[in-house]
């Protein structure tokens, strides 16, 4: 059974679910979602895993503070962990969530006990992804998170997951309209300022999972093959219907992916 439990994190509450028992697994949402997006993984995975959803702070049932950093997102990871007693977690992080998921091995690697880049990468932001980022965030702040979803939630899925799944596409849109334009640019300004974190994938030793989406166009399947080589023990996936919400556009083929990692590993 599902638990909805709060800490308090830097004064704020700090939101996230637990299910299950056994191993823990931490699924952590990327940008524009909050843990809910996880919904089909963690059914899946709850029959075998204590599984661990947080609300990021800034999404969902979390609220903003000061410091939206990459660092400090995963260090709100970590103060749930803390607070389960869990000294080290499988780490399952989309897309942001990796960027997330990567600041917290770097500092505490001892926590994870394997990791998944799902539609992630450790690569710094290209000045040319910064000036994406940048017109962005110019047209949340004219226009608001209803508009920017419009525009930019149907580039996140494939053109077959598009035809095939419309109401997937505007269930998104319509899960996330009320996100707070603020939180949104703050996202976006701490993506931009991280820094490369190749270095995670080198050093870390133990397995690493890389679930690439063949029509990924905000994480291109060929930056994420370039990085594969790099850990000691990687896994690699491409789902071939899938845009950058492979979690959404192909959920059972996801699960079999994660449970298969998660019980080989």
């Amino acid at each position: 059974m599902e638990q909805n439990k709060n800490i308090i994190y830097r004064d704020h509450p700090l939101f996230y679910r637990i299910s299950g028992s056994g191993n823990p697994v931490v699924l952590i949402h990327g940008f524009a979602e909050d843990g809910a997006i996880w919904k089909n993984q963690q059914l899946a995975l709850e029959k075998n895993y204590r599984v661990i959803v947080p609300d990021l702070p800034g999404s969902g049932q979390s609220p903003e503070w000061g410091d939206m950093s990459m660092e400090e997102l995963a260090e709100s990871v970590k103060a749930i962990l803390d607070a389960e007693s869990i000294p080290s977690a499988s780490l399952i992080g989309h897309s942001m969530g990796g960027y997330i998921t990567l600041a917290l091995i770097e500092k505490y690697p001892e926590m994870a006990s394997s990791f998944c880049l799902f539609h992630s990468t450790a690569y710094a932001d290209t000045e040319e992804k910064k000036e994406t980022r940048q017109k962005s965030i110019e047209f949340i702040t004219r226009n608001g998170t209803v508009e920017f979803l419009r525009q930019s939630t149907p580039n996140m899925f494939s053109a077959g997951s598009k035809k095939a799944y419309p109401e997937r596409v505007n269930e998104l849109i319509y899960q996330y309209e009320n996100f707070k334009p603020q939180n949104l640019v703050a996202y976006y300004e701490a993506m931009m300022r991280r820094p490369d974190r190749t270095a995670v994938l080198r050093t870390f030793q133990r397995p690493v999972l890389f679930i690439l989406g063949r029509h990924d166009m905000a994480i291109p399947l060929k930056d994420g093959l370039e990085q594969c080589h790099l850990p000691v023990l990687s896994y690699i996936h491409i789902l071939d219907e899938s845009g950058h919400m492979g979690l959404w556009e192909e959920s059972s083929e996801s699960n079999r992916i994660l449970t298969e990692f998660l019980e080989n590993k």
